[in-house]
Formats: C-alpha cells, sequence, structure tokens
C-alpha cells in the first residue's frame, strides 16, 4: 500500500540525501564506497531533522543493496516511514516487482529504479501495471553523456535523452537525473546536461549530482528541473536547508 499519493513536484523542492550503508548515514564522493565523506550512527534521526527544518520529500538510497543486492537497511526505511510525516522515494538495488512493492508496502511514496529499466524493461511493465506510474521513478545516472547502471560499475551506450523517452513511454512519470560526474564533490552543477533532458520530456526531471550553493538550486530551476536532491552540502553544512528553502519561496 502506497503510504500516500504523490505529490508529483508542484513546486521545486530541495530534497534532502539519506545514503544508507551498513546501518549508517553516509555521503560518498562520486558513489565511491570506499571514499566515505560523512557518516553517521542514527539515519532516523537525521531524517528527523531534515523533516524539522521543512524537507517535505526524503530521497534514500539503499547503498548495500544497489552494490550487494542485500536489503540490510529495510528496518531503517520502516522507521522513517512510520515515525515522520516525509514522502520517501527510495532506490538502491531494486531488481524485482516484489521487492519494489515490499517497499511501497512498508510506506514509501515512490520507488526509484535504474539497472532494472534496462535489463528487464518488462518486469518494470508489470510493476507499473500493479501500483501505477506515479509511484515508480526512472534513475538515470550518467557520466561522459552516457548512462550507468549497476551501482554506477557499468556504462552503457545510451545517452540520458534517448533513455529518458523509453522511460516515459514506460508508463513512468518522473524521472532523477543524476551528474554522476559531479556527484559529491561539492563542485558545482553542470546545467547544460539537465536543460538537454529536460527539453525532451514531458514529465518530471529532479536533478542531482555536484549542488553546492542556492545558486546552484536556481540554476536548476532555471533550467527546467521540478526539483533537486541535495546530499554533501547540506551535511557538510555548506548549504543550509532553511535558507535555500526561503530563497527559493521569495
Amino acid at each position: 500500500m502506497i503510504k500516500s499519493e504523490p505529490v508529483l513536484f508542484e513546486r521545486f523542492e530541495v530534497i534532502p540525501a539519506l545514503d544508507l550503508k551498513g546501518g549508517k548515514c553516509v555521503q560518498l564522493v562520486q558513489g565511491d564506497p570506499m571514499r566515505v565523506r560523512i557518516s553517521i550512527d542514527d539515519p532516523l534521526e537525521v531524517a528527523s531533522l531534515w523533516e524539522e527544518d521543512g524537507a517535505r520529500i526524503l530521497h534514500i538510497i539503499d547503498l548495500d543493496g544497489a552494490i550487494h543486492g542485500e536489503r540490510i537497511n529495510a528496518s531503517i526505511v520502516g522507521d522513517v516511514v512510520s515515525t515522520t510525516k516525509l514522502e520517501v522515494q527510495i532506490g538502491g538495488g531494486i531488481r524485482t516487482v516484489e521487492d519494489a512493492i515490499t517497499l511501497l508496502d512498508m510506506g514509501a511514496t515512490r520507488v526509484i529504479l535504474s539497472t532494472m529499466l534496462f535489463d528487464n524493461p518488462t518486469m518494470v511493465e508489470a510493476l507499473i501495471g500493479e501500483v501505477g506510474g506515479e509511484a515508480v521513478m526512472g534513475a538515470l545516472d550518467a557520466r561522459e553523456g552516457r548512462v550507468s547502471i549497476k551501482g554506477w560499475t557499468k556504462d552503457t551506450n545510451t545517452s540520458p535523452e534517448d533513455a529518458g523517452i523509453q522511460i516515459e513511454e514506460m508508463g513512468i512519470r518522473s524521472v532523477l537525473f543524476t551528474n554522476i560526474e559531479r556527484e559529491g564533490l561539492l563542485d558545482g552543477v553542470n546545467v547544460k546536461p539537465t536543460k538537454q533532458l529536460v527539453k525532451v520530456l514531458s514529465i518530471p526531471v529532479v536533478a542531482a549530482g555536484g549542488v553546492s550553493t542556492v545558486g546552484d538550486l536556481l540554476a536548476l530551476r532555471e533550467a527546467g528541473a521540478s526539483s533537486a536532491v541535495v546530499g554533501s552540502a547540506l551535511y557538510t553544512g555548506a548549504m543550509s536547508l532553511k535558507e535555500a528553502m526561503r530563497v527559493l519561496s521569495e
């Protein structure tokens, strides 16, 4: 059962990232599990703090699921959805319809699919038939103009634009676009690829990768992104969630 009817980004939102690894909240540099920038023991406390600061949506990535195919952080996800009012979108190693439905039944609002989109599109269509396209987000992780899958360990020959069109045709109602080359570096965003993807799609595009200032958020909004996921900038204190939301509301 879906926790609530998804609000598909009616306004530009700052979406805090909560990456889970070994039961902890972590922030990695460019998705490398050996390059941990931040490690916090209590993910639920972190989620509650983001909610207190005004977040409406929380972006959870189960890194153990993505890297090892193990859903060892499931209880944390359950705690977040049961103790907060946050709309939760979750990804990381979702490879089957059953796994996706289990996460939705736990209270997640959206499941984020990546590898499954390319390895088994028929299964994705079956999932959409079960839960609806609003409950599914397609993840496009790009490096040097090509989509990367399997936890960013395998690059495909497909461009984000072509993959995005295929995702929209499947019936998926939102896309997460991550610029891997900027992810976790706090070097700012490259707006151009996000803008190119927005141009070819009619569904919301949520941007991620490199957001380090409120100016980056404003640039992404100007480029047509529907919202943005922010990780390291919030955890290191380079950006204040409250201040970012204040500026965006002006």
